[in-house]
């Protein structure tokens, strides 16, 4: 594939910038199954060498897929795949649903709040504990 270089597009070649083939690249690896949901995406160093990249155009490709909803990062972690509801028995990759997660907000909003439920039932597990805990120790002081 032919690349445009230093961020500009020939007039009407409709030639893809570097950044845009990282992106659509990522994407057709997220697509085909080769990265899946929560898996870690590849390292800036990675996509500099696999592209002859610079680091910014990386970093627009990223920017990107995050925008898009393809990408979360996790400070210090990363960039990982966002993880998308898929409709039941949706194998047509070349429908819109091939070109934008599907339903990727709604997703990210109830994990957050599958896991919001989680700890609010740990911090109720744990206060029955520190109740049973005082209680039983209170018994045994007298």
């Amino acid at each position: 594939m032919v690349v445009g270089r230093r961020g500009r597009r020939p007039a009407g070649s409709g030639v893809p910038l570097t950044f845009e083939v990282i992106a659509e690249t990522l994407r057709e690896r997220i697509r085909s199954g080769g990265l899946g949901a929560g898996d870690a995406l590849p390292t800036q160093a990675v996509l500099m060498r696999e592209f002859g990249a610079a680091s910014l155009t990386v970093q627009k490709a990223m920017a990107l897929l995050k925008q898009e909803g393809w990408a979360v990062s996790r400070p210090g972690k990363g960039a990982f795949v966002a993880h998308h509801d898929h409709p039941d028995g949706a194998d047509d990759l070349d429908g819109p649903e091939a070109t934008a997660p599907a339903n990727g907000t709604t997703a990210r909003v109830e994990a957050l709040e599958r896991a919001l439920a989680e700890a609010a039932q740990r911090i109720a597990d744990l206060r029955g504990r520190v109740e049973a805990l005082e209680t039983g120790s209170g018994e045994r002081g007298h």
